[in-house]
């Protein structure tokens, strides 16, 4: 058993995991920027360390604060939550080094599956089905020009580095490809320090489902079902829910059975997401491996009954896997909203500012994921996310209704929020017959008809 945990994060994430050390008994160390001092994640921990300010970079950012503040409070584990160093295998291999353990998979297993390129050939070779693409990173606008003949235009541009959007391009005809090459290329590098690029054939309006793992250092894997993350913006997730409408029971099967392979071929251990992209015929392709927990885990907990952040930290500290496969039986439908502090009308330009009033909703089948409390002021410096609001029912339908009641429910005063932007969806037509592609945010913003027909583009 772990004897103290430090929460390398802020937010929703870090409130999360500190109650379910909470529940587990171990005792935990919030570390947070000097924005952050007032924060929910810093109150509730039982102990708390400054180690910045200013932007990430000098604080949830800064390895050698974090892992100072971890010895110095004698923590024998650092759980990274999402996003900042959850994903940085240099940061991992730092904790490995100073004995500490890191609540995550091994390093090299993060080079590799954070590395496009090198994670496409592996999953190929896995048996897993990907997109066709160029298999070696790519760096010349005029080389990777004459790959993107070879593969077929449209081509999808990405960075072999990151996520979250960054470093990617959708390009429809050569005449922009070098441009938009240039463009994704500069992004890349600014933003993860790496210029090598990958080519993708595009697939036209897909669905983005990905599948939750869980894997233990004795070789079990445990698939926990799929979740449908295709209304986004900007590459940026807005609702996933479980199960998929759009996912048959059959390609479901097939699914999770790939997600099982991805994730052994690697020894993977730990929570992880393997993302597929689906076409309009079914057809489905490893899109990439996301070593961490998700944002919306909380779904994939809700139609499984499990704690993934309490699997994970028992399978860091070395017990196996507390399920098999025959024991993961989903349950019912949920559905994830995720609210930010921003504008929608104003092309969702954040809204940082103090809550003057805060009001949850509550009942059966309702959660709530948050950081926020009335008084609390949100600053401009971090994410925009504030809240996510889940919801369980029986069956889709039931859960759309029970997520418009819980939207209508909230209330959140002293900033601008996405909350009717988000009920809007919920009463979309596309949205509510399961038709919503990776392209509807962008056509119902704009109010197009096609997807609020509910027809496919």
């Amino acid at each position: 058993m772990l004897k103290r945990v430090l929460v390398a994060n802020r937010g929703e994430i870090a409130v999360r995991i500190i109650r379910a050390l909470r529940d587990m008994g171990i005792p935990s160390v919030a570390v947070y920027a000097k924005e952050d001092r007032t924060a929910l994640h810093a109150r509730l921990a039982d102990s708390r360390v400054c180690i910045g300010e200013g932007p990430a970079r000098n604080s949830y950012l800064n390895m050698d604060a974090i892992l100072t503040a971890a010895k110095n409070m004698d923590c024998d584990a650092i759980h990274p939550g999402y996003g900042f160093l959850s994903e940085n295998s240099a940061f991992a291999r730092s904790c490995e080094e100073n004995g500490i353990l890191f609540v995550g998979p091994k390093a090299e297993v993060i080079d590799e599956m954070g590395n496009k390129s090198a994670a496409r050939s592996r999953m190929e070779k896995a048996g897993v089905p990907v997109v066709p693409g160029t298999k070696e990173p790519v760096y010349d606008a005029e080389k990777a020009l004459e790959r993107a003949r070879e593969i077929g235009f449209p081509i999808m541009i990405k960075a072999s580095s990151g996520g979250g959007g960054k470093g990617m391009r959708e390009c429809l005809s050569e005449e922009d490809f070098e441009a938009e090459f240039n463009m994704a290329q500069r992004e890349s590098a600014n933003a993860f320090g790496d210029d090598s690029m990958y080519l993708e054939k595009l697939i036209l309006h897909p669905r983005h489902v990905e599948v939750q793992i869980m894997g233990d250092s004795f070789g079990n894997v445990v698939s926990l079902g799929e979740r449908d993350c295709s209304v986004q913006r900007n590459h940026q997730k807005l609702i996933e829910e479980s199960p998929s409408p759009a996912v048959s029971d059959g390609t479901r099967r097939e699914m999770m059975e790939a997600a099982v392979r991805a994730a052994k071929a690697v020894h993977y251990t730990g929570a992880g997401t393997i993302e597929f992209i689906m076409d309009q015929g079914g057809a489905f392709y490893f899109m990439e491996m996301n070593t961490r927990i998700q944002v919306e885990h909380g779904v994939t907990e809700l139609v499984s009954g499990t704690d993934l952040v309490i699997e994970q930290l028992r399978i860091a500290s070395g017990e196996p896997l507390s399920f098999r496969q025959e024991d993961i039986l989903l349950r019912g439908h949920a559905i994830e909203c995720r609210i930010n502090a921003e504008i929608p009308e104003q092309n969702f330009m954040p809204s940082p500012g103090k809550v003057t009033a805060l009001h949850f909703p509550g009942g059966n089948g309702v959660r709530i994921d948050s950081a926020l409390y009335a008084g609390y002021s949100i600053p401009p410096e971090f994410d925009s996310m504030i809240a996510k609001i889940l919801v369980h029912a029986e069956n889709r339908e039931a859960a759309i209704r029970k997520m418009r009641s819980a939207l209508d429910e909230t209330l959140i005063l002293g900033i601008e929020t996405n909350l009717d932007f988000q009920y809007k969806i919920m009463q979309s037509e596309t949205f509510c017959r399961g038709k919503a592609d990776t392209g509807f945010i962008e056509a119902f913003t704009l109010g197009g008809k096609n997807h609020e027909s509910g027809s496919e583009q």
